[in-house]
């Protein structure tokens, strides 16, 4: 694990100037001029009159008061470091990280959300439907993330148990203009209430509590993140989900952790979606629980980062959650008699389009045999917007491209406009839809308040929700017993034992709950 450490020779050791710090804004703060940086300068206790004076004196702005600790975030001229080093008051100083959520833009490959209430995969997948969460109204959650639509028909009689943070720069707690954080919420507590989807506590008996770091750019400090997570310990939190990060340890960071873990709190988040061995914080920290992406089969997601800091895996491909309401799309399609559950097509107009089915081929060339018909089309040789605008070229009101391998997959129109609306299916029903041409067909494309992500940032929240379910049974258990318990009681995958792609393996609700009841907390 890297880690910045006081004291520290140089001004270029202590604070490393991010190009990102320098390109990109931060919720409720303007980007640091290009002869300044933003540090997090720690301090004595006592001395944050005389440490701000000197940020002042330094023609320095202060950015953020770090909640819980004495320390804040500073934009400062780079010329006024070495003197803040050197101030007798001053504990270090270091570089404010960046923090993102670890979650795709897009909606999945898999297959999307279907009107009714769907039981997501993951569900069973981590046994949270083998565990009753009766008593779970004892644990709390503290997400960290975008905010939550408190509003939400998933949601709706669980409000009361709903509680957050308002911020300046980020807004109400109850609002999510990212989507992020409402699908995480989704994942742990959306209700079984026979619309939408379940969470792995779906009785309206869990506790959340909100704190709201990202707004619609997406991404934060490592500041706010340390506040955030003090004032998750403040609200009364058990388990802290994270399904966030950045490439850079923070000693900020690493000592809120380790503290809220010596306080019982059991820290978790998300290992990272580049695929490779880098370790990403905060899950790096020992005091927090790195949680990587498996999909429905139990395979390692290949976008899941892997190192030897992974210790529990949980399903992240095509998690289907919620997300704010009518924020995003649903495709449908119905040929003839057979309904199917086709994958979606970004950049696609949100409309309905009904005509007979007609075989358009590879759709690589423009004709005049698809005037008011459906273009079914084959994958490949072309991409998907050219063979969506030859099929509105050709006349064709609407259009399904079916995959030349085997699954389903999901697709974009890139900055293509067209407008008619287009979606995705399998090989095995477009092999069936050829059997079919001529028939009624229906494509659409509606509004809906859900979606399937990919992500370690969906994998996390099911660790959580696992987390808080088990330790509802046991609630005098500390976080470290329960995170020893967890990783004890994992469904092994891959090579035997620990390894850096599942770590322990998949987490497991009713091993967790079974090996507690027979030996005891973290044994």
């Amino acid at each position: 694990m890297r880690k910045n450490q006081p004291g520290m020779s140089t001004i270029a050791a202590a604070v490393k100037v991010l190009a990102a710090t320098v390109a990109f804004g931060v919720i409720g703060n303007a980007a640091a001029a290009a002869d300044t940086t933003r540090v997090i300068v720690a301090f004595k206790p006592g001395s944050a009159a005389s440490v701000k004076s000197a940020v002042h004196a330094a023609k320095g702005n202060i950015k953020h008061d770090i909640f819980g600790m004495d320390a804040m975030a500073i934009e400062v001229p780079l010329t006024a470091l070495k003197g803040l080093q050197h101030n007798p008051n001053v504990a270090y100083v270091e570089e404010d990280v960046i923090r993102r959520p670890f979650a795709s833009t897009t909606p999945s490959t898999g297959t999307p959300y279907l009107l009714g209430q769907k039981v997501p995969y993951g569900i069973k997948q981590v046994q949270a439907d083998l565990l009753p969460d009766t008593y779970v109204a004892n644990r709390k959650v503290c997400i960290i993330d975008s905010g939550i639509d408190r509003a939400h028909e998933d949601f709706v009689g669980s409000t009361t148990n709903m509680t957050g943070e308002y911020d300046a720069g980020t807004g109400n707690w109850y609002t999510d203009e990212n989507s992020h954080g409402t699908h995480v919420a989704g994942t742990i507590a959306a209700v079984n209430n026979g619309v939408g989807v379940v969470g792995v506590n779906a009785n309206k008996r869990i506790k959340l509590h909100i704190v709201k770091v990202f707004g619609k750019d997406g991404w934060a400090y490592s500041s706010s993140l340390a506040s955030a997570a003090n004032k998750c310990a403040a609200a009364g939190a058990n388990v802290i989900s994270m399904s966030l990060g950045g490439g850079a340890s923070n000693l900020t960071e690493q000592n809120t952790f380790a503290n809220l873990q010596s306080k019982g709190i059991l820290n978790i988040a998300a290992a990272g979606n580049d695929g490779n061995t880098v370790v990403s914080y905060p899950a790096g920290y020992s005091s927090v629980m790195m949680v990587g992406a498996i999909d429905e089969n139990r395979q390692w997601a290949t976008f899941s980062q892997y190192n030897s800091q992974m210790e529990l895996a949980g399903p992240g491909v095509a998690v289907v959650s919620t997300i704010p309401t009518n924020t995003g799309t649903e495709p449908a399609l119905k040929v003839g008699t057979s309904t199917y559950a086709p994958g979606a097509i970004t950049g696609s107009p949100v409309k309905t389009a009904t005509a007979p089915l007609a075989n358009f081929g590879l759709g690589d060339v423009v004709t005049t045999t698809m005037t008011g018909k459906v273009c079914l089309i084959q994958r490949g040789t072309v991409d998907f917007a050219t063979k969506v605008g030859n099929c509105q070229k050709s006349g064709g009101v609407g259009a399904v491209i079916y995959n030349n391998v085997a699954g389903g997959f999901g697709a974009t129109l890139g900055t293509t406009v067209t407008t008619i609306p287009s979606v995705t299916a399998s090989d095995t029903e477009g092999a069936a839809m050829k059997n079919q041409l001529g028939q009624s067909t229906t494509v659409a494309l509606k509004t809906s308040s859900y979606a399937a992500l990919d992500g370690t940032s969906m994998a996390t929240p099911a660790v959580s929700g696992v987390a808080a379910l088990v330790w509802s049974y046991f609630p005098t258990c500390t976080g470290s017993q329960i995170r020893t318990s967890l990783i004890k009681s994992a469904m092994d995958l891959g090579t035997a034992g620990r390894d850096v792609k599942y770590g322990y393996g998949l987490v497991q609700a009713r091993a967790a709950y079974d090996r507690i009841r027979t030996y005891g907390c973290g044994v």
